[in-house]
């Protein structure tokens, strides 16, 4: 992997201008898609797994690294750098940033009205991830070969039953928001 590799990311990204979410009562959250090279020096991507918690819509699922915003927080840039060392203790130095993607809200109306704002960071080493309470487990994915795993698999969440688009890491399935903030990422890119 080069920074060829990283500026060729930033270049594509930086030609995009990501979509803002607004509107009354939206709770703002950021997520980040961390990549870094595996030993040969092919780009991963980290997902964690959520803890399962009472209350929490997302327990339990796939997701990148990330939460909500608090009020000490600057920006959304700084809740996703605090979320990813919180969760992960990963510590992403703000000039790693690439890019943004479009802030993207949940499509069903039992989630919370949230609005999420996803940073794409490009990290020269693969760090050491020492998961948090908050994280059941962490994994690094290929990010060349994830898109090939795309498809629609059954879910069975909190009542709801159905396929959904997802990718598919190992018995790992990533859906929901993820999926779609994955998606339109991809879609810049590549």
């Amino acid at each position: 992997m080069s920074q060829d590799t990283f500026e060729a990311l930033r270049t594509s990204l930086t030609g995009h201008s990501p979509k803002r979410a607004t509107g009354p009562g939206l709770i703002e959250a950021a997520v980040a898609i961390v990549l870094a090279p595996d030993e040969n020096g092919e780009l991963e991507l980290l997902f964690i797994k959520r803890a399962e918690e009472e209350g929490d819509p997302w327990s339990g699922q796939m997701a990148l690294p990330g939460g909500r915003r608090e009020d000490d927080d600057e920006d959304l840039l700084a809740t996703a750098i605090r979320e990813t060392r919180e969760e992960t203790s990963i510590a992403l130095p703000p000039g790693a940033v690439l890019g943004e993607l479009d802030d993207l809200a949940p499509v069903t109306r039992v989630l919370p009205p949230i609005m999420v704002r996803p940073f794409v960071f490009g990290l020269e080493h693969r760090p050491e991830v020492r998961p948090s309470r908050e994280v059941a487990l962490h994994l690094w994915t290929s990010l060349n070969g994830l898109p090939g795993t795309a498809g629609k698999t059954a879910v069975s969440v909190r009542g709801f039953e159905g396929d959904v688009p997802a990718y598919l890491i190992g018995p790992h399935v990533v859906w929901g928001m993820t999926h779609r903030i994955l998606s339109r990422f991809f879609n810049l890119v590549t």
